[in-house]
């Protein structure tokens, strides 16, 4: 439980290992300067010793064994001083992301002007692109949810769907108007390959749970490989949504989007949140937005085999259920902190410098 204490005493709670309490004085320390901070989004229960979520290997193996208080935040913010390395768990959903950044990013306690930011955790992917367990390095961040949309029922015939970009005249209007609402954001390419050269040739870990799902995606045969490093972009949007017919969309969506830059890989919720509020705190000076990294694992796919429905599928593979959750969440950790390590050990090189190909 989160305690409110006065401003005098901050109390670092019990990390799992150390079994200590620690009291700093706010008054006299100086801003603790962090080098990584990983950001999950959830916890399926405790943040040790029980069944892992995104946020529970970090923990563990990092490990981050001194905790700060947040109850500004979702989570208490984990943190491992002789690394730099800080771990958040921001709460599922665009909102939550989006507040909890913003919170860490205007907490006085930490120095995060020079930090990396590694956005770490699990999704849907389009079977066409990878298969379970595969580990995808986005350079565009898509919403959506900032749309308009008409019943199907009531839409034009000459529509595909009653789903269409905010301020446009239908779906596919290239004279739309724009705003820069956060619909799309552009990640530093040149950081994003170099993450990606980095990881490309990591022999993951293959599952035997993996097979009997991916085998069944027999139009899709990268979807049936083992699991492996690519680059792919994101779509985050609050609604759980599954299915062929909005698997094209989604195609659709980040294509129209990034103007065919971009290729829609994963499906999750947070990530436009987030950055935009690393954006907002960029614009105030707080962190640099170009040290940002987003890193999404396959626990599911977006769509259904063949001799499956959408909703059979989606209700056959709920959360806990999702037939590659733990090779996603061990593939998040081995090849996100392969980046992280790196970065922590040559931070001679790193920290005034950000690494490109």
């Amino acid at each position: 439980m989160n305690m409110i204490l006065p401003k005098a005493l901050l109390l670092s709670a019990a990390g799992l290992f150390a079994g200590c309490t620690v009291s700093v004085d706010v008054d006299t320390q100086q801003p603790v300067p962090v080098k990584v901070v990983v950001v999950t989004m959830f916890e399926s229960g405790e943040d040790s010793g029980d069944k892992a979520g995104e946020f529970q290997r970090w923990n563990e193996r990092i490990p981050l064994d001194k905790v700060y208080p947040a109850p500004h935040m979702h989570h208490d913010i984990h943190f491992n001083e002789d690394s730099g390395v800080m771990g958040i768990v921001t709460g599922m959903g665009t909102a939550n992301a989006a507040a909890s950044v913003m919170a860490l990013g205007m907490d006085e306690r930490f120095d995060l002007s020079k930090a990396y930011w590694l956005v770490a955790g699990i999704s849907g992917f389009d079977p066409a692109d990878a298969s379970l367990g595969s580990v995808a390095w986005a350079r565009f961040l898509v919403d959506g949810d900032l749309a308009h949309e008409i019943d199907a029922r009531e839409k034009p015939d000459d529509w595909e769907h009653g789903y269409f970009p905010l301020f446009s005249q239908g779906p596919g209007d290239p004279e739309r108007l724009s705003y820069s609402l956060g619909e799309m954001f552009e990640l530093n390419n040149s950081l994003v390959q170099w993450a990606y050269e980095f990881t490309v040739d990591m022999d993951l870990p293959d599952h035997p749970t993996l097979e009997a799902t991916r085998k069944l995606y027999v139009n899709h045969p990268v979807g049936q490989r083992r699991p492996f490093v690519l680059k792919g972009d994101q779509l985050a949007a609050m609604t759980f949504w599954h299915g062929e017919v909005l698997n094209d969309w989604a195609n659709e969506w980040v294509d129209y989007w990034t103007e065919g830059e971009g290729n829609f890989v994963s499906s999750a919720m947070e990530d436009t949140g987030t950055y935009q509020s690393l954006t907002y705190l960029h614009n105030a000076g707080k962190v640099d937005k170009n040290r940002v990294m987003v890193l999404r694992t396959a626990s599911n796919y977006t769509m259904q085999p063949p001799g499956k429905t959408a909703a059979q599928n989606l209700l056959e593979e709920q959360h806990d259920s999702y037939a590659g959750l733990d090779a996603a969440l061990e593939n998040a950790y081995l090849v996100g902190n392969a980046v992280v390590q790196e970065l922590v050990k040559n931070w001679y090189k790193y920290e005034d410098t950000i690494p490109s190909p």
